[in-house]
Protein backbone atom coordinates (compact mmCIF):
# COMPACT_ATOMS: atom_id res chain seq x y z
CA UNK A 1 0.00 0.00 0.00
CA UNK A 2 1.79 3.36 -1.40
CA UNK A 3 0.21 6.67 -2.41
CA UNK A 4 1.94 5.80 -5.76
CA UNK A 5 -0.67 3.45 -6.23
CA UNK A 6 -3.28 6.20 -6.09
CA UNK A 7 -4.14 7.79 -9.52
CA UNK A 8 -5.97 11.09 -10.22
CA UNK A 9 -5.86 12.59 -6.71
CA UNK A 10 -2.51 14.48 -7.19
CA UNK A 11 -3.97 17.49 -5.13
CA UNK A 12 -5.31 15.54 -2.18
CA UNK A 13 -2.56 13.61 -1.97
CA UNK A 14 -0.09 16.54 -2.27
CA UNK A 15 -1.57 18.44 0.67
CA UNK A 16 -0.63 15.47 3.02
CA UNK A 17 2.46 15.40 1.43
CA UNK A 18 3.61 19.02 1.91
CA UNK A 19 1.83 18.69 5.72
CA UNK A 20 3.68 15.36 6.43
CA UNK A 21 6.83 16.89 5.43
CA UNK A 22 6.47 20.07 7.67
CA UNK A 23 5.30 17.92 10.81
CA UNK A 24 2.39 20.31 11.13
CA UNK A 25 -0.75 17.95 9.73
CA UNK A 26 -3.97 18.21 11.01
CA UNK A 27 -5.01 16.49 14.02
CA UNK A 28 -8.69 15.76 11.95
CA UNK A 29 -9.39 15.37 7.99
CA UNK A 30 -12.14 15.30 6.50
CA UNK A 31 -11.67 13.94 3.22
CA UNK A 32 -14.26 14.56 0.23
CA UNK A 33 -15.43 13.19 -3.13
CA UNK A 34 -17.64 11.23 -4.52
CA UNK A 35 -17.81 7.14 -3.36
CA UNK A 36 -15.09 4.95 -5.11
CA UNK A 37 -12.48 7.46 -6.24
CA UNK A 38 -9.96 6.36 -3.48
CA UNK A 39 -11.09 8.05 -0.39
CA UNK A 40 -10.45 4.94 1.77
CA UNK A 41 -7.36 4.18 -0.30
CA UNK A 42 -5.47 7.15 0.59
CA UNK A 43 -6.96 7.06 4.31
CA UNK A 44 -5.25 4.21 5.05
CA UNK A 45 -2.19 5.17 2.88
CA UNK A 46 -2.23 7.82 5.18
CA UNK A 47 -2.65 5.82 8.63
CA UNK A 48 0.20 3.23 7.33
CA UNK A 49 2.45 6.15 7.10
CA UNK A 50 1.58 8.08 10.54
CA UNK A 51 1.99 5.00 12.07
CA UNK A 52 5.03 3.75 10.83
CA UNK A 53 8.47 3.98 12.63
CA UNK A 54 10.99 4.74 9.83
CA UNK A 55 9.09 6.76 6.85
CA UNK A 56 10.78 6.61 3.72
CA UNK A 57 11.33 9.93 1.69
CA UNK A 58 12.36 9.99 -1.58
CA UNK A 59 12.63 13.01 -3.52
CA UNK A 60 9.96 14.83 -1.53
CA UNK A 61 7.48 11.94 -1.11
CA UNK A 62 6.91 10.21 2.03
CA UNK A 63 5.20 6.69 2.07
CA UNK A 64 5.55 4.24 4.91
CA UNK A 65 8.71 1.98 4.76
CA UNK A 66 6.85 -1.39 4.62
CA UNK A 67 8.98 -3.14 6.31
CA UNK A 68 8.85 -2.20 10.00
CA UNK A 69 6.83 -4.05 12.90
CA UNK A 70 4.33 -1.28 12.48
CA UNK A 71 3.85 -1.00 8.56
CA UNK A 72 3.40 -5.24 8.61
CA UNK A 73 1.06 -5.23 10.83
CA UNK A 74 -0.86 -2.59 9.29
CA UNK A 75 -0.76 -4.59 5.83
CA UNK A 76 -2.24 -7.94 7.51
CA UNK A 77 -4.92 -5.51 8.97
CA UNK A 78 -4.11 -6.21 12.84
CA UNK A 79 -2.26 -3.05 13.80
CA UNK A 80 -3.60 -2.45 17.70
CA UNK A 81 -3.55 1.51 17.19
CA UNK A 82 -5.36 1.89 14.12
CA UNK A 83 -9.12 1.46 13.83
CA UNK A 84 -11.73 1.35 10.91
CA UNK A 85 -15.24 2.81 11.94
CA UNK A 86 -17.93 1.93 10.26
CA UNK A 87 -21.91 1.86 11.03
CA UNK A 88 -21.86 -2.09 11.02
CA UNK A 89 -19.77 -2.05 14.12
CA UNK A 90 -23.33 -1.39 15.97
CA UNK A 91 -23.98 -5.58 16.49
CA UNK A 92 -20.66 -5.32 18.34
CA UNK A 93 -21.71 -2.26 21.09
CA UNK A 94 -22.90 -3.05 24.77
CA UNK A 95 -26.55 -4.29 24.44
CA UNK A 96 -27.18 -3.55 20.54
CA UNK A 97 -26.05 -7.48 19.26
CA UNK A 98 -29.42 -8.13 18.42
CA UNK A 99 -30.72 -5.12 16.70
CA UNK A 100 -30.31 -4.68 12.89
CA UNK A 101 -27.49 -2.42 10.97
CA UNK A 102 -29.29 1.07 11.10
CA UNK A 103 -29.57 3.63 8.08
CA UNK A 104 -27.44 6.03 10.61
CA UNK A 105 -23.55 5.42 12.06
CA UNK A 106 -25.15 5.30 15.34
CA UNK A 107 -23.98 7.59 18.61
CA UNK A 108 -23.02 4.37 20.27
CA UNK A 109 -20.75 3.07 17.52
CA UNK A 110 -19.27 6.69 17.82
CA UNK A 111 -18.77 6.61 21.75
CA UNK A 112 -17.57 3.02 21.83
CA UNK A 113 -15.30 2.68 18.82
CA UNK A 114 -13.94 6.66 18.85
CA UNK A 115 -14.35 8.17 22.20
CA UNK A 116 -13.51 5.40 24.32
CA UNK A 117 -10.86 4.42 22.25
CA UNK A 118 -9.13 7.44 21.71
CA UNK A 119 -8.77 8.29 25.52
CA UNK A 120 -6.61 5.25 25.74
CA UNK A 121 -3.10 5.66 24.70
CA UNK A 122 -0.97 4.46 21.42
CA UNK A 123 0.02 0.40 22.10
CA UNK A 124 2.77 0.02 19.38
CA UNK A 125 2.87 3.32 17.42
CA UNK A 126 3.45 6.43 18.94
CA UNK A 127 -0.04 7.59 17.38
CA UNK A 128 -3.83 6.44 17.12
CA UNK A 129 -5.42 6.70 13.73
CA UNK A 130 -9.32 6.59 13.17
CA UNK A 131 -11.07 5.85 10.04
CA UNK A 132 -15.17 6.58 10.03
CA UNK A 133 -16.41 5.77 6.82
CA UNK A 134 -19.67 6.84 5.77
CA UNK A 135 -19.69 10.09 7.57
CA UNK A 136 -22.83 11.27 5.65
CA UNK A 137 -24.66 8.76 7.44
CA UNK A 138 -23.68 10.59 11.17
CA UNK A 139 -26.84 11.89 12.26
CA UNK A 140 -26.81 14.97 14.47
CA UNK A 141 -26.55 13.39 17.67
CA UNK A 142 -23.40 11.30 16.57
CA UNK A 143 -22.00 14.52 15.40
CA UNK A 144 -22.72 16.66 18.67
CA UNK A 145 -21.08 13.21 20.21
CA UNK A 146 -17.86 13.65 18.91
CA UNK A 147 -17.37 17.59 18.26
CA UNK A 148 -14.93 17.55 21.60
CA UNK A 149 -12.89 14.77 20.19
CA UNK A 150 -12.73 16.45 16.99
CA UNK A 151 -11.63 19.88 18.55
CA UNK A 152 -9.26 18.87 21.32
CA UNK A 153 -8.29 15.42 20.49
CA UNK A 154 -5.50 13.32 22.61
CA UNK A 155 -2.06 15.26 21.11
CA UNK A 156 -1.22 11.74 19.67
CA UNK A 157 -5.03 11.07 17.67
CA UNK A 158 -5.40 11.38 13.86
CA UNK A 159 -9.02 11.04 12.58
CA UNK A 160 -10.41 10.95 9.20
CA UNK A 161 -13.82 11.37 8.47
CA UNK A 162 -14.77 9.91 4.78
CA UNK A 163 -17.69 11.80 3.19
CA UNK A 164 -19.43 11.66 0.02
CA UNK A 165 -21.90 14.31 0.73
CA UNK A 166 -20.39 17.00 2.53
CA UNK A 167 -23.68 18.98 3.17
CA UNK A 168 -24.89 16.02 5.60
CA UNK A 169 -22.18 17.23 7.77
CA UNK A 170 -23.18 20.29 10.57
CA UNK A 171 -21.08 23.12 10.35
CA UNK A 172 -19.62 22.54 13.46
CA UNK A 173 -18.14 19.33 12.61
CA UNK A 174 -16.72 20.74 8.88
CA UNK A 175 -15.16 23.82 11.09
CA UNK A 176 -13.13 21.57 13.52
CA UNK A 177 -11.31 19.29 10.50
CA UNK A 178 -9.47 20.25 7.42
CA UNK A 179 -11.09 19.18 3.88
CA UNK A 180 -9.12 17.15 1.27
CA UNK A 181 -11.43 16.96 -1.65
CA UNK A 182 -10.89 13.81 -4.24
CA UNK A 183 -12.09 14.65 -7.69
CA UNK A 184 -13.74 11.60 -10.14
CA UNK A 185 -11.30 9.29 -11.74
CA UNK A 186 -10.48 9.44 -15.51
CA UNK A 187 -12.82 7.35 -17.80
CA UNK A 188 -9.58 5.47 -19.93
CA UNK A 189 -8.57 4.61 -16.73
CA UNK A 190 -11.61 3.18 -15.17
CA UNK A 191 -11.35 0.86 -18.46
CA UNK A 192 -8.47 0.31 -18.29
CA UNK A 193 -8.98 -1.32 -14.81
CA UNK A 194 -11.87 -3.05 -15.81
CA UNK A 195 -10.09 -4.98 -18.75
CA UNK A 196 -7.33 -6.04 -16.34
CA UNK A 197 -9.89 -7.75 -14.60
CA UNK A 198 -10.94 -9.67 -17.44
CA UNK A 199 -14.05 -7.34 -18.42
CA UNK A 200 -15.01 -7.26 -22.24
CA UNK A 201 -14.49 -3.71 -23.83
CA UNK A 202 -18.01 -2.72 -24.35
CA UNK A 203 -19.44 -3.47 -21.06
CA UNK A 204 -16.03 -1.90 -19.40
CA UNK A 205 -17.08 1.08 -21.36
CA UNK A 206 -20.17 1.27 -20.28
CA UNK A 207 -19.44 0.37 -16.68
CA UNK A 208 -17.14 3.15 -16.97
CA UNK A 209 -19.67 5.99 -17.91
CA UNK A 210 -22.22 4.50 -15.67
CA UNK A 211 -19.98 5.08 -12.41
CA UNK A 212 -19.68 8.68 -13.02
CA UNK A 213 -15.50 9.05 -11.93
CA UNK A 214 -16.15 6.44 -9.26
CA UNK A 215 -13.54 3.61 -9.49
CA UNK A 216 -14.94 1.83 -6.86
CA UNK A 217 -18.33 1.53 -8.11
CA UNK A 218 -17.20 0.15 -11.44
CA UNK A 219 -15.02 -2.32 -10.16
CA UNK A 220 -18.23 -3.63 -7.64
CA UNK A 221 -20.13 -3.95 -10.89
CA UNK A 222 -17.11 -5.77 -12.52
CA UNK A 223 -16.61 -8.34 -9.78
CA UNK A 224 -20.08 -8.76 -9.38
CA UNK A 225 -20.30 -9.43 -13.43
CA UNK A 226 -17.65 -11.84 -12.95
CA UNK A 227 -19.58 -13.51 -10.41
CA UNK A 228 -22.20 -14.23 -12.28
CA UNK A 229 -24.58 -11.39 -11.51
CA UNK A 230 -24.66 -10.68 -15.54
CA UNK A 231 -25.31 -6.53 -14.49
CA UNK A 232 -24.76 -6.01 -18.08
CA UNK A 233 -27.51 -7.91 -19.97
CA UNK A 234 -29.97 -6.93 -17.44
CA UNK A 235 -28.62 -3.29 -18.44
CA UNK A 236 -29.46 -4.58 -21.89
CA UNK A 237 -32.58 -5.80 -21.04
CA UNK A 238 -34.00 -3.18 -19.01
CA UNK A 239 -33.76 -0.71 -22.02
CA UNK A 240 -34.97 -3.25 -24.51
CA UNK A 241 -38.10 -3.15 -22.07
CA UNK A 242 -38.11 0.73 -20.92
CA UNK A 243 -37.93 1.81 -24.67
CA UNK A 244 -41.85 0.17 -25.71
CA UNK A 245 -43.80 -0.53 -22.95
CA UNK A 246 -46.72 1.13 -21.99
CA UNK A 247 -48.57 1.80 -18.90
CA UNK A 248 -50.89 -1.72 -19.38
CA UNK A 249 -47.61 -3.68 -18.86
CA UNK A 250 -45.92 -1.52 -16.29
CA UNK A 251 -46.78 -4.09 -13.30
CA UNK A 252 -45.37 -6.63 -15.26
CA UNK A 253 -41.74 -4.95 -15.77
CA UNK A 254 -41.87 -4.46 -12.13
CA UNK A 255 -41.63 -7.74 -10.93
CA UNK A 256 -39.22 -8.65 -13.74
CA UNK A 257 -37.22 -5.83 -12.07
CA UNK A 258 -37.35 -6.82 -8.59
CA UNK A 259 -36.73 -10.10 -9.28
CA UNK A 260 -33.42 -8.97 -11.25
CA UNK A 261 -32.52 -6.76 -8.08
CA UNK A 262 -32.71 -9.68 -6.30
CA UNK A 263 -30.30 -11.48 -7.91
CA UNK A 264 -27.89 -9.07 -8.16
CA UNK A 265 -28.23 -8.46 -4.09
CA UNK A 266 -27.79 -12.46 -3.93
CA UNK A 267 -24.60 -12.47 -5.77
CA UNK A 268 -23.52 -9.06 -4.25
CA UNK A 269 -24.05 -10.51 -0.63
CA UNK A 270 -21.84 -13.92 -1.85
CA UNK A 271 -19.59 -11.30 -2.43
CA UNK A 272 -19.59 -8.74 0.27
CA UNK A 273 -20.28 -10.73 4.01
CA UNK A 274 -19.29 -7.76 5.82
CA UNK A 275 -21.86 -5.76 4.74
CA UNK A 276 -25.77 -6.03 5.94
CA UNK A 277 -28.11 -7.93 3.68
CA UNK A 278 -30.45 -4.55 4.06
CA UNK A 279 -27.16 -2.51 2.76
CA UNK A 280 -26.40 -4.79 -0.16
CA UNK A 281 -30.36 -4.84 -0.82
CA UNK A 282 -30.50 -1.18 -1.00
CA UNK A 283 -27.42 -1.21 -3.17
CA UNK A 284 -28.77 -3.44 -6.10
CA UNK A 285 -32.19 -1.43 -6.05
CA UNK A 286 -29.84 1.99 -6.25
CA UNK A 287 -27.88 0.14 -9.29
CA UNK A 288 -31.23 -0.64 -11.29
CA UNK A 289 -32.10 3.00 -10.79
CA UNK A 290 -29.14 4.56 -12.08
CA UNK A 291 -29.03 2.17 -15.06
CA UNK A 292 -32.07 4.12 -16.09
CA UNK A 293 -31.23 7.20 -15.30
CA UNK A 294 -28.33 6.44 -17.57
CA UNK A 295 -30.59 5.49 -20.20
CA UNK A 296 -32.81 8.71 -19.44
CA UNK A 297 -30.07 11.03 -19.41
CA UNK A 298 -29.21 9.65 -23.01
CA UNK A 299 -32.33 9.99 -24.25
CA UNK A 300 -32.23 14.05 -22.76
CA UNK A 301 -29.25 15.03 -24.63
CA UNK A 302 -30.61 12.90 -27.75
CA UNK A 303 -33.21 15.31 -27.89
CA UNK A 304 -31.39 18.63 -27.02
CA UNK A 305 -29.45 17.84 -29.77
CA UNK A 306 -26.24 16.83 -28.35
CA UNK A 307 -23.56 15.40 -30.49
CA UNK A 308 -21.97 13.27 -27.34
CA UNK A 309 -21.56 9.78 -27.10
CA UNK A 310 -24.08 8.38 -24.89
CA UNK A 311 -23.67 6.43 -21.93
CA UNK A 312 -25.72 3.66 -23.95
CA UNK A 313 -23.76 4.00 -27.11
CA UNK A 314 -24.18 0.12 -27.68
CA UNK A 315 -28.30 0.41 -27.84
CA UNK A 316 -28.38 3.52 -29.57
CA UNK A 317 -31.96 2.98 -31.25
CA UNK A 318 -33.18 1.60 -27.89
CA UNK A 319 -32.44 5.59 -26.68
CA UNK A 320 -33.86 6.97 -30.24
CA UNK A 321 -36.62 5.52 -29.35
CA UNK A 322 -36.79 7.07 -25.85
CA UNK A 323 -36.01 10.40 -27.32
CA UNK A 324 -38.99 10.26 -29.47
CA UNK A 325 -41.71 9.30 -26.18
CA UNK A 326 -39.81 12.07 -24.00
CA UNK A 327 -38.61 15.54 -25.25
CA UNK A 328 -35.71 17.00 -22.74
CA UNK A 329 -37.72 18.47 -20.74
CA UNK A 330 -39.76 15.80 -19.93
CA UNK A 331 -37.26 13.75 -19.52
CA UNK A 332 -35.31 15.65 -16.75
CA UNK A 333 -38.36 15.37 -15.02
CA UNK A 334 -37.74 11.97 -15.19
CA UNK A 335 -34.78 11.74 -14.06
CA UNK A 336 -35.43 14.61 -11.03
CA UNK A 337 -37.99 11.34 -10.19
CA UNK A 338 -35.41 8.54 -10.22
CA UNK A 339 -33.43 10.51 -8.26
CA UNK A 340 -36.18 10.89 -5.98
CA UNK A 341 -36.65 7.03 -5.64
CA UNK A 342 -33.12 6.87 -4.90
CA UNK A 343 -33.91 8.99 -1.68
CA UNK A 344 -36.37 6.36 -0.84
CA UNK A 345 -33.84 3.68 -1.25
CA UNK A 346 -31.56 5.48 1.69
CA UNK A 347 -35.19 6.15 3.74
CA UNK A 348 -35.45 2.31 3.21
CA UNK A 349 -38.85 2.63 1.60
CA UNK A 350 -40.16 -0.53 0.23
CA UNK A 351 -38.47 -1.76 -2.62
CA UNK A 352 -41.52 -3.07 -4.76
CA UNK A 353 -42.91 0.32 -3.70
CA UNK A 354 -40.28 2.61 -5.48
CA UNK A 355 -40.50 0.49 -8.22
CA UNK A 356 -43.88 0.60 -9.18
CA UNK A 357 -44.02 4.49 -8.61
CA UNK A 358 -40.84 4.67 -10.65
CA UNK A 359 -42.46 2.59 -13.47
CA UNK A 360 -45.57 3.68 -13.70
CA UNK A 361 -44.57 7.29 -13.93
CA UNK A 362 -42.22 6.01 -17.16
CA UNK A 363 -44.99 4.89 -18.83
CA UNK A 364 -46.57 6.53 -21.54
CA UNK A 365 -49.40 7.46 -20.27
CA UNK A 366 -51.32 7.53 -16.65
CA UNK A 367 -54.54 6.56 -17.78
CA UNK A 368 -55.43 2.84 -18.48
CA UNK A 369 -57.55 2.30 -22.31
CA UNK A 370 -60.06 0.48 -21.65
Amino acid sequence: MSFKEIFCQGRAIDMLQRAFASDRWAHAYIFAGPEGVGKFKTACTWAKLLLCEKPVVEEGFADGCGSCPSCRLFEAGSHPDFNHIYKELLEFTKDNADKKTPVDLAIDVIREFLIAKASNRPTLSKRKVFVVSEAERLNASSQNCMLKVLEEPPAYCSIVLLCTRLEKLLPTTRSRCQIVRFGAIEEVRIIEKLRDMGIEETPARYFARLAQGSLGAACQWARLELAGASLYEVKKELLDSLSGYEFAGALDLVQDVLARSKKIADVWADLDKATSKTDINRRAARTVILMIISALHDAMKRSAGSADEPANFDQKKQIEELAVRFDAECAAEKIAECYRMLGWIESSVNEKLIFEQLLLNLADSDTIEV
